[in-house]
C-alpha cells in the first residue's frame, strides 16, 4: 500500500472515531456534505486558541515580534473600533490591501470575528483594478498601506470611503483628511477593549477572495466560516495522520514549529494554510518582506523554520542558494509547493539538497479554499507529475466528459470537487456561480485523469488562463486592456512554458491601419492599467489579421503553436 493510501485510510479512520476530527453528514444549501462534528462554530471561536498559546511568538516581521496573546489583543481592539466607530455590521464587507504585514493578519481576525466579510484585495493590482474590487464588493471600510492608498486616493476621495491607513509614515493625503484614520491612533484609542460579541453561524459568509478566471474581471469567491474552517481542520488532521503513518520515523521537533511566509496573504494558501493553520498549531509565522533566496536561508537558520511553502520558482531558487551556502538548515523538515507543478527533476533534486526535508505538493483552488488533493513522502518522488490523492474524508473528486458523464479510470475529464470547503458562490455573479457549482460539485475547469492506483494528474486546462509563478492571469483581462490602446486593432494573449515561472504571458498584436508602435510604447501603455505580473513578457507584432477558427474566433492554438515552433528553431 502506498504512503498516500495509508494516509487517506488513517484520515478516514479519524473521521469515524471520537475526537477532534470526527465527521458526520450534514446538509449545506440542500446538499449532503461531510463535516467535522467538533469544529468551532465560526472563525472567532477558533481565534480564541491564541489565548492558549499566550506568550509564544506568533508573528515575526523583520525586527517586530508579536505573541499570540498580543495579536489577539490587537485584533480585539480593531474589532471594537470597527463596531463602535465605523458601525460595521454583520454581513458588511471590509476590504484589505497591503503587503504581508502583521496588520493584515490582525485585520482579518477582527473583521471575521464581528461577522463582517473580509475582502483581501490583490496588493499587486493597479488603480483601476483596486477600484473595481472596492466597488464590486461594496466595501464599507478600507484598510490599506500607503502604496495602495496612493494608487486609489482619487477614487477614495470621490467615494468618501472610510479608510484605515497602515504604516503611513510621514505621508499625508489632504484630500482624504475627512475619511482617513491611522492604524496607530485606532489601536491607542481602543486598546484593551474586549472582542465584541456577535452571533456568527457556521454557514455565514466570512471572506471574498478575488480570483482571475477566463471571463475578464476577477470574480469574488465567497466562502463561509465553515468552508475556511474545514480546510484548516483538514490540514491539522493531515499533520496528525502523517505522524501515525510514519510511526517511529515521524519527525519530532525539539522547538516551536515555524513556517516561512513567502507568498501573499491574499492567496488562499497564504491565508488558510500558513496563517490560520499556524494559529491552532501554535506555529510561528516568519514574514518575508520580499522574496530573496539568500534572505530566506538566513531566516530559516535564525528562526529555526521547520516548513517552507512557495511556488516552484521559490523552491528552485532556495535549493540553488542552499547549494552555495554553509548555513544550518537542519530545522527545515517540509518543502511544500503549490500554484503550479514542479518540474519532475526539481522534485528529485530537492530531496537530495535538503536531506532532512521532504518535498510535498497538492492541488486546490481559491474556490475550494485550497483543499483538493495531496502528495508527499516517497509517493511524490516516484510520481512527480501527480498531484496526489483526494484528501479524505473531506474531499471527493470525479472526472466528467463533455456531456457530463463519468469518465472511466485512465481517461481524461474535467475535475469536479465536492467538499464542505467549497465556496458559496461568486459575489454578485449568479450565472458564474450556476456554471461552477453543480449540486454541490465544483467544476474546476482543469482536465485530469486518475491512474490505476488512484493518483490524480492534471493534464490540461479548459479555462483561458495563464498561471505565472502561482498567479492566475485571465487572458481576456489582458486582452481587454490591449484593445483599449488606440493603436491596437486585434490582440490575442496566451501562455507559454517558462523554466523559472512555469508560464509567461505572450501577446500577439495587430496594429490598426496606418498605426505603428514599439514594444516599449505598448508596455508603457499597459503599465498602471495592469498589475505588473499581467504585463506580457513577450509582445509580437502581427502585420495582418490574426488567424481564425471556423466560428470566427481568433485561433490562439495556432498562434501558440507557431510561436513555439519558431522558438525551437
Amino acid at each position: 500500500m502506498t504512503f498516500s493510501q495509508q494516509l487517506m485510510d488513517t484520515l478516514t479512520r479519524f473521521g469515524n472515531e471520537e475526537g477532534s476530527f470526527r465527521t458526520a453528514q450534514e446538509s449545506i444549501a440542500g446538499v449532503a456534505h461531510t463535516v467535522f462534528v467538533n469544529a468551532p462554530n465560526n472563525l472567532g471561536e477558533m481565534f480564541q486558541c491564541c489565548l492558549l498559546h499566550d506568550e509564544l511568538p506568533f508573528i515575526v516581521y523583520e525586527q517586530e515580534r508579536l505573541s499570540f496573546a498580543e495579536v489577539y489583543r490587537q485584533a480585539s481592539a480593531l474589532a471594537a473600533a470597527l463596531v463602535q466607530q465605523y458601525k460595521v455590521k454583520k454581513g458588511e464587507r471590509v476590504a484589505l490591501a497591503m503587503r504581508n504585514y502583521p496588520e493584515w493578519m490582525i485585520s482579518y481576525m477582527a473583521v471575521t470575528s464581528i461577522g463582517a466579510i473580509c475582502v483581501p484585495l490583490n496588493a499587486w493590482w493597479e488603480a483601476d483594478e483596486l477600484a473595481y474590487g472596492l466597488e464590486d464588493c461594496g466595501a464599507s471600510v478600507f484598510i490599506a498601506d500607503e502604496p495602495r492608498i496612493a494608487r486609489v486616493a482619487g477614487h477614495l476621495a470621490s467615494e468618501g470611503l472610510p479608510l484605515i491607513g497602515v504604516r503611513l509614515g510621514d505621508t499625508s493625503h489632504p484630500e482624504l483628511q475627512e475619511t482617513l484614520s491611522s492604524w496607530e491612533r485606532l489601536m491607542a484609542a481602543f486598546d484593551g477593549e474586549p472582542m465584541p460579541s456577535v452571533d456568527v453561524c457556521p454557514d455565514d459568509s466570512a471572506s471574498i477572495l478575488y480570483t482571475s478566471g477566463s471571463t475578464g474581471h476577477p470574480k469574488g469567491a465567497l466562502s463561509s466560516h465553515r468552508g475556511v474552517l474545514t480546510t484548516i481542520l483538514q490540514w491539522a488532521a493531515v499533520g496528525e495522520a502523517v505522524t501515525v503513518v510514519q510511526g517511529e520515523n515521524a519527525i519530532v521537533l525539539d522547538h516551536q514549529a515555524a513556517t516561512l511566509l513567502t507568498i501573499p496573504l491574499f492567496h488562499v494558501t497564504g491565508c488558510n494554510s500558513l496563517f490560520l493553520l499556524s494559529m491552532i498549531a501554535g506555529r510561528k509565522v516568519v514574514i518575508m518582506h520580499k522574496w530573496l533566496a539568500e534572505d530566506a536561508l538566513e531566516l530559516i537558520e535564525r528562526e529555526q523554520v521547520s516548513s517552507f511553502f512557495g511556488v516552484p520558482t521559490m523552491s528552485l531558487e532556495l535549493m540553488q542558494a542552499a547549494a552555495q551556502s554553509d548555513r544550518d538548515l537542519s530545522s527545515l523538515k517540509d518543502i511544500q509547493a503549490g500554484g503550479a507543478a514542479r518540474p519532475p527533476e526539481q522534485v528529485a533534486a530537492l530531496s537530495k539538497t535538503f536531506a532532512d526535508a521532504k518535498p510535498t505538493t497538492g492541488y486546490g483552488l481559491t474556490e475550494t479554499n485550497g483543499l483538493g488533493a495531496l502528495l508527499g513522502d516517497t509517493d511524490y518522488l516516484q510520481r512527480p507529475s501527480s498531484v496526489g490523492f483526494p484528501t479524505a474524508p473531506m474531499v471527493s473528486i470525479k472526472l466528467l466528459d463533455e456531456e457530463g458523464g463519468d469518465v472511466p479510470q485512465g481517461e481524461r475529464g474535467e475535475i469536479m470537487i465536492k467538499s464542505a470547503a467549497n465556496i458559496q458562490g461568486y459575489w454578485n455573479k449568479p450565472e458564474a456561480t450556476k456554471q461552477t457549482l453543480q449540486n454541490g460539485w465544483l467544476a474546476t475547469g482543469d482536465i485530469g485523469e486518475f491512474d490505476a492506483e488512484g493518483f490524480l494528474y492534471i493534464v490540461d486546462r479548459k479555462k483561458d488562463i495563464i498561471i505565472r509563478g502561482g498567479e492566475n492571469i485571465s487572458c481576456i483581462d489582458v486582452e481587454s486592456v490591449l484593445f483599449s490602446c488606440p493603436s491596437v486593432q486585434e490582440a490575442a494573449v496566451f501562455g507559454v512554458p517558462d523554466e523559472r515561472l512555469g508560464e509567461v504571458v505572450v501577446a500577439v498584436v495587430m496594429p490598426k491601419p496606418g498605426e505603428v508602435f514599439t514594444e516599449s510604447v505598448l508596455r508603457e501603455f499597459l503599465k498602471g492599467r495592469l498589475a505588473g505580473f499581467k504585463i506580457p513578457k513577450i509582445i509580437i507584432q502581427h502585420p495582418e489579421k490574426l488567424p481564425r477558427v471556423a466560428s470566427g474566433k481568433i485561433s490562439k492554438r495556432q498562434l501558440k503553436e507557431e510561436f513555439l515552433a519558431q522558438a525551437v528553431n
